[in-house]
């Protein structure tokens, strides 16, 4: 016969989880709107830089950039975008399976990988990883990071290929579709592109103090304008993900409560027809 007060106990501990998991879901939802719409914002500002690369590719070489310089590629280096806080479902599984596959894309094409990682979680992954070469770890952003707590990473990536340190960089982060829907992507970073389109010569555009201290200018921005985005992506799936996870826990502490309540139910009943029992018999026994 299961013991009532244990399971009166753990009725109570489930629900009293139960109250936790919901409100850091109903948090979740709330953080998640506010860094669906940073997300968002940010994608506007993409745009415009691609739109003024476009006008400048018809003044000047964009080529003759050294963020466009095409190199093979012998060393690669990864930003690797996670987060510091778990319970977040599948969200680091999916992104520890991603990144490995592309190290071993690296390794089998006699490529040197070299990561800069994001985000305790991501560091606390990597520690699994044999030979490895990090070369930098930043943790303890902030939930929407600013320019400001982003370019140490932008001038340390730039610097790194300047200097051919690295001959590619890509960013490995979760992408966010919908509230439901975040897929995990690589983006690649540098050498700088993008999509051209067919613009008319401005021959009328003054730009000053040149096209060519524009372009430098611009794609230095276009740089720290994807890399940005690509934190506020990862920021917005962080929360959904959260959310979707406090939800599922919340549901199935539900389910739980309600399987113990039963049982709960079941046990009492059987003790009290037990104790009927015991007392009719008793009564029989004394006539």
């Amino acid at each position: 016969m299961a013991n009532t007060t244990a399971l009166k106990r753990r009725i109570t501990s489930v629900k009293n989880t139960k109250q936790i998991t919901k409100a850091m879901e109903l948090v979740s939802a709330s953080k998640m709107r506010r860094a669906q719409d940073h997300a968002a914002r940010s994608r506007a500002f993409k745009r415009m830089a691609v739109d003024l690369l476009n006008r400048l590719s018809t003044l000047t070489d964009v080529t003759d950039h050294p963020l466009y310089k095409q190199r093979a590629v012998s060393t690669r280096l990864h930003v690797f975008i996670t987060g510091d806080r778990g319970l977040a479902g599948a969200l680091y599984s999916n992104l520890f399976r991603h990144f490995t596959a592309e190290l071993i894309k690296d390794r089998d094409m006699n490529v040197v990988s070299r990561v800069i990682v994001i985000g305790k979680q991501g560091q606390r992954l990597l520690s699994k990883l044999e030979d490895v070469e990090v070369i930098a770890a930043y943790d303890g952003f902030s939930e929407m990071p600013t320019a400001a707590e982003i370019r140490p990473i932008l001038k340390e990536v730039v610097a790194a290929f300047k200097e051919e340190r690295v001959d590619s960089v890509d960013v490995t982060y979760t992408d966010f579709k919908s509230s439901i829907v975040q897929v995990v992507e690589t983006m690649h970073l540098l050498p700088a592109v993008f999509q051209a389109k067919k613009v008319a010569k401005d021959e009328q555009a003054l730009f000053e103090p040149s096209p060519e201290k524009v372009l430098d200018a611009v794609t230095e921005r276009f740089i720290e304008v994807e890399l940005n985005q690509a934190f506020a992506e990862a920021g917005a799936s962080e929360q959904s993900m959260r959310m979707v996870a406090m939800k599922n826990a919340t549901d199935n502490a539900n389910d739980l409560v309600d399987d113990l309540t039963l049982a709960f139910n079941t046990a009492r009943q059987a003790a009290i027809t037990q104790e009927l029992a015991e007392i009719t018999g008793g009564a029989e026994a004394m006539k």
